[in-house]
Protein backbone atom coordinates (compact mmCIF):
# COMPACT_ATOMS: atom_id res chain seq x y z
CA UNK A 1 0.00 0.00 0.00
CA UNK A 2 1.36 3.02 -0.95
CA UNK A 3 2.03 5.50 2.03
CA UNK A 4 2.51 9.55 2.51
CA UNK A 5 6.55 9.71 3.42
CA UNK A 6 7.48 13.07 4.90
CA UNK A 7 10.69 12.83 6.59
CA UNK A 8 13.79 10.84 5.04
CA UNK A 9 16.96 10.68 6.73
CA UNK A 10 20.37 10.13 4.87
CA UNK A 11 22.94 9.19 7.01
CA UNK A 12 26.37 10.52 6.60
CA UNK A 13 29.03 8.59 7.72
CA UNK A 14 31.94 9.59 5.01
CA UNK A 15 30.74 7.42 2.36
CA UNK A 16 31.62 9.64 -1.12
CA UNK A 17 28.37 8.32 -2.73
CA UNK A 18 26.27 10.58 -0.25
CA UNK A 19 25.74 13.53 -2.57
CA UNK A 20 24.98 11.45 -5.49
CA UNK A 21 22.12 9.75 -3.41
CA UNK A 22 20.87 12.93 -2.31
CA UNK A 23 20.83 13.67 -5.85
CA UNK A 24 18.82 10.80 -6.79
CA UNK A 25 16.34 11.33 -3.53
CA UNK A 26 15.76 14.90 -4.92
CA UNK A 27 14.89 13.80 -8.77
CA UNK A 28 12.11 11.76 -6.95
CA UNK A 29 10.89 15.03 -5.41
CA UNK A 30 12.70 13.79 -1.97
CA UNK A 31 14.43 16.48 0.21
CA UNK A 32 16.17 14.02 2.56
CA UNK A 33 17.70 15.27 5.63
CA UNK A 34 21.72 14.82 6.08
CA UNK A 35 22.13 12.56 9.45
CA UNK A 36 25.67 12.94 11.74
CA UNK A 37 24.19 11.85 14.99
CA UNK A 38 21.35 9.83 16.70
CA UNK A 39 19.28 12.50 17.68
CA UNK A 40 18.94 13.94 14.16
CA UNK A 41 16.94 10.28 13.67
CA UNK A 42 14.12 11.62 15.97
CA UNK A 43 10.82 11.55 13.46
CA UNK A 44 12.11 10.00 10.35
CA UNK A 45 10.09 7.68 8.27
CA UNK A 46 12.77 6.46 6.11
CA UNK A 47 16.27 5.83 6.69
CA UNK A 48 19.20 5.35 4.45
CA UNK A 49 22.63 4.16 4.90
CA UNK A 50 24.84 4.95 1.77
CA UNK A 51 28.50 3.46 2.22
CA UNK A 52 32.07 3.55 -0.19
CA UNK A 53 34.85 2.48 1.42
CA UNK A 54 35.81 -0.11 3.61
CA UNK A 55 33.92 -1.32 6.55
CA UNK A 56 36.34 -0.91 9.81
CA UNK A 57 36.46 3.28 9.06
CA UNK A 58 32.68 3.21 8.54
CA UNK A 59 31.37 0.88 11.53
CA UNK A 60 34.12 3.98 13.69
CA UNK A 61 32.38 6.77 11.70
CA UNK A 62 28.97 5.43 13.08
CA UNK A 63 30.26 4.61 16.75
CA UNK A 64 31.96 8.25 17.23
CA UNK A 65 28.51 9.62 16.00
CA UNK A 66 26.35 7.46 18.18
CA UNK A 67 24.49 5.79 15.83
CA UNK A 68 25.32 2.15 16.28
CA UNK A 69 22.60 2.03 18.94
CA UNK A 70 20.44 4.56 16.93
CA UNK A 71 19.91 2.35 13.88
CA UNK A 72 19.53 -0.99 16.11
CA UNK A 73 16.98 0.39 17.73
CA UNK A 74 15.26 1.65 14.52
CA UNK A 75 11.08 1.36 14.25
CA UNK A 76 11.03 2.32 10.64
CA UNK A 77 12.46 1.21 7.47
CA UNK A 78 16.34 1.07 6.73
CA UNK A 79 17.63 0.61 3.61
CA UNK A 80 22.42 0.03 3.53
CA UNK A 81 23.20 1.14 0.28
CA UNK A 82 26.73 -1.01 -1.30
CA UNK A 83 28.98 -0.69 2.15
CA UNK A 84 25.79 0.30 3.99
CA UNK A 85 24.01 -3.04 3.38
CA UNK A 86 27.13 -4.94 4.09
CA UNK A 87 27.27 -3.21 7.80
CA UNK A 88 23.87 -4.02 8.34
CA UNK A 89 24.97 -7.88 9.23
CA UNK A 90 27.25 -9.23 11.93
CA UNK A 91 30.31 -9.11 10.73
CA UNK A 92 32.37 -8.37 7.46
CA UNK A 93 35.47 -10.13 6.55
CA UNK A 94 37.04 -6.89 5.68
CA UNK A 95 39.26 -5.92 8.51
CA UNK A 96 37.58 -8.44 10.15
CA UNK A 97 34.74 -6.38 11.31
CA UNK A 98 32.22 -6.24 13.73
CA UNK A 99 29.47 -5.24 12.26
CA UNK A 100 25.76 -3.53 13.16
CA UNK A 101 23.78 -7.45 13.35
CA UNK A 102 20.86 -6.10 11.99
CA UNK A 103 20.93 -8.89 9.13
CA UNK A 104 22.30 -12.32 10.61
CA UNK A 105 25.70 -13.57 8.48
CA UNK A 106 29.16 -12.55 7.79
CA UNK A 107 29.99 -10.88 4.07
CA UNK A 108 32.82 -12.26 2.53
CA UNK A 109 35.55 -11.39 -0.35
CA UNK A 110 34.65 -12.29 -3.55
CA UNK A 111 36.49 -15.14 -5.07
CA UNK A 112 39.42 -13.94 -8.08
CA UNK A 113 39.18 -16.35 -10.63
CA UNK A 114 40.22 -16.34 -14.60
CA UNK A 115 38.48 -13.39 -16.56
CA UNK A 116 36.94 -12.26 -13.07
CA UNK A 117 38.12 -9.09 -11.92
CA UNK A 118 38.07 -7.98 -8.47
CA UNK A 119 36.48 -5.81 -6.92
CA UNK A 120 33.72 -6.21 -9.54
CA UNK A 121 32.51 -2.81 -11.26
CA UNK A 122 30.50 -2.12 -13.64
CA UNK A 123 26.23 -3.57 -14.63
CA UNK A 124 25.60 -6.86 -14.07
CA UNK A 125 21.73 -8.44 -14.32
CA UNK A 126 19.75 -9.20 -11.22
CA UNK A 127 18.12 -12.61 -10.95
CA UNK A 128 16.02 -14.54 -8.90
CA UNK A 129 14.01 -11.30 -8.08
CA UNK A 130 11.10 -12.15 -5.58
CA UNK A 131 7.38 -10.63 -5.01
CA UNK A 132 8.29 -8.42 -2.62
CA UNK A 133 7.06 -4.70 -2.40
CA UNK A 134 10.60 -3.25 -2.86
CA UNK A 135 11.05 -4.89 -5.89
CA UNK A 136 7.70 -3.93 -7.48
CA UNK A 137 8.53 -3.44 -11.44
CA UNK A 138 11.72 -4.51 -11.23
CA UNK A 139 12.05 -7.82 -13.28
CA UNK A 140 14.85 -11.21 -13.96
CA UNK A 141 17.30 -9.59 -16.54
CA UNK A 142 17.13 -5.86 -15.04
CA UNK A 143 20.99 -4.37 -14.62
CA UNK A 144 22.40 -2.29 -11.66
CA UNK A 145 25.75 -0.81 -11.32
CA UNK A 146 27.93 -2.62 -8.47
CA UNK A 147 31.28 -1.37 -7.08
CA UNK A 148 32.80 -3.87 -4.56
CA UNK A 149 34.72 -6.41 -3.52
CA UNK A 150 32.77 -7.78 -0.70
CA UNK A 151 29.48 -9.53 -0.49
CA UNK A 152 26.84 -11.78 1.15
CA UNK A 153 26.70 -15.33 0.27
CA UNK A 154 23.30 -16.30 -0.76
CA UNK A 155 23.02 -18.79 1.72
CA UNK A 156 22.99 -16.15 4.63
CA UNK A 157 19.09 -15.94 3.96
CA UNK A 158 18.30 -17.48 7.65
CA UNK A 159 16.49 -16.60 10.72
CA UNK A 160 13.96 -14.63 9.02
CA UNK A 161 16.27 -12.56 6.49
CA UNK A 162 15.20 -13.08 2.54
CA UNK A 163 17.14 -12.75 -0.57
CA UNK A 164 14.88 -10.93 -3.01
CA UNK A 165 17.16 -10.58 -6.04
CA UNK A 166 21.19 -12.42 -6.42
CA UNK A 167 23.88 -11.01 -8.93
CA UNK A 168 26.69 -13.20 -10.47
CA UNK A 169 30.27 -12.16 -10.57
CA UNK A 170 32.38 -15.67 -10.63
CA UNK A 171 29.75 -17.06 -8.11
CA UNK A 172 26.47 -16.10 -7.10
CA UNK A 173 25.95 -13.25 -4.26
CA UNK A 174 23.22 -11.49 -2.74
CA UNK A 175 21.87 -8.00 -4.34
CA UNK A 176 19.07 -7.14 -2.69
CA UNK A 177 17.77 -8.75 0.88
CA UNK A 178 15.20 -8.01 3.65
CA UNK A 179 15.29 -8.85 6.80
CA UNK A 180 11.90 -6.88 8.50
CA UNK A 181 11.96 -2.88 8.12
CA UNK A 182 15.83 -3.69 6.98
CA UNK A 183 16.33 -3.64 3.89
CA UNK A 184 20.05 -3.91 1.52
CA UNK A 185 21.03 -3.13 -1.80
CA UNK A 186 24.60 -4.43 -2.96
CA UNK A 187 24.39 -2.12 -6.27
CA UNK A 188 24.33 1.32 -6.43
CA UNK A 189 20.69 2.72 -7.08
CA UNK A 190 21.91 6.07 -7.64
CA UNK A 191 24.02 4.80 -10.62
CA UNK A 192 21.85 2.07 -11.71
CA UNK A 193 19.27 4.46 -14.23
CA UNK A 194 15.68 3.66 -14.26
CA UNK A 195 15.98 0.32 -12.16
CA UNK A 196 17.70 2.18 -8.97
CA UNK A 197 15.08 4.87 -9.54
CA UNK A 198 12.60 2.84 -9.29
CA UNK A 199 14.15 0.89 -6.14
CA UNK A 200 14.41 4.23 -4.66
CA UNK A 201 10.53 5.29 -5.42
CA UNK A 202 9.59 1.84 -3.71
CA UNK A 203 11.43 1.96 -0.44
CA UNK A 204 10.24 5.50 -0.34
CA UNK A 205 6.63 5.48 -1.27
CA UNK A 206 5.71 1.67 -0.95
CA UNK A 207 7.54 -0.31 1.46
CA UNK A 208 6.38 -2.05 3.82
Amino acid sequence: MRERVTDVALIDAGGANLGSVRYALERLGVTPRIVRDADELAGADRVILPGVGAAAPAMRALRAQGLVEALRDLKVPLLGVCLGMQLLYESSEEGETPCLGLLPGRVKALRPAPGIRIPHMGWNALSCVTGDGLLQGIRDGDRAYFVHGYAAPVDVGVSGTSVLATAHHGEAFAAIVRHGLYFGAQFHPERSSALGSRLLENFIRWVP
